[in-house]
């Protein structure tokens, strides 16, 4: 008998990171959840999981800014299940820029959690997944393509996160597929601030189905992509109600 496939989600606490990791679980991966901290958020997501299947999945820490951390992740990824199937790059940092006043913290964070720690962690992993025959999914965004104003270091950096993409598609082929995932207004902001009040006029205003979208729009499209028949390379898919392509 097999054993099960592994994927590990970094990001993978809450919202959609946390999503996203019990979807797999429930299509029978192991996961390996990766977080930059403890929190209880996470911990509760870890025996939730453990409880509805032993040794099914695990918590590891690393902060993907710095690459001793990244390459320590890689390595305890491995030790856990001695195999990797799926990567989901899902962490990513966000915040507003205002031009003129971006320090070159701010571009190290935004860039760091957003590319470095995405890109060294595929590298790192990339002679499990081929073994393995896997994939990688990069959670990129909307704003990867057209710049979220105050925001324009994480746009860049998303904008990366997409060139990535498409690079290590080619890199990685034939043995390991690389696709993304553009989310469009996904989860309504927790607090009520000024990129929230902006995202909902966006929504009634430029959304086709006007409405917001959920985490589970998002795993669901994870689990399309990392199917092991899939021809799909190299793509990124904007799960946005349609916001790409209205006026």
């Amino acid at each position: 008998m097999n054993p099960p496939p592994v994927a590990l989600i970094t990001g993978a606490s809450q919202r959609i990171g946390a999503t996203i990791c019990r979807k797999l679980h429930a299509q029978g991966y192991r996961v390996i959840i990766h977080c930059r901290r403890e929190s209880a958020a996470g911990t509760a997501l870890l025996e939730e999981l453990n409880q509805q299947r032993s040794d099914s999945a695990v918590m590891l820490y690393a902060d993907l800014e710095k690459i001793a951390d990244v390459e320590r992740l890689a390595s305890d990824a491995l030790a856990q299940w001695q195999r990797l199937d799926a990567l989901v790059n899902n962490a990513s940092g966000f915040y507003p820029t205002a031009l003129g006043e971006v320090s070159e913290a701010d571009w190290d964070g935004l860039l760091g959690s957003n590319v470095k720690g995405a890109f060294f962690l595929s590298q790192a992993l990339a002679p499990a997944l081929r073994k393995h025959g896997g994939a990688i999914v990069n959670i990129v965004d909307i704003y990867g393509d057209k710049p979220l104003q105050g925001h324009p270091v994480y746009s860049i950096a998303k904008a990366g996160l997409a060139m990535m993409t498409r690079s290590l598609a080619v890199e990685l082929a034939p043995d390991v597929r690389v696709n993304g995932i553009a989310p469009g207004a996904i989860l309504p902001p927790v607090a009520s601030d000024a990129f929230g009040e902006i995202e909902q006029r966006n929504v009634s205003e430029r959304v086709p189905l006007q409405r917001w979208g959920s985490a589970a729009d998002i795993a669901g499209t994870v689990w399309f992509l990392l199917q092991s028949d899939s021809y799909i390379n190299g793509q990124i898919i904007a799960v946005d109600g349609g916001r790409s392509i209205s006026i």
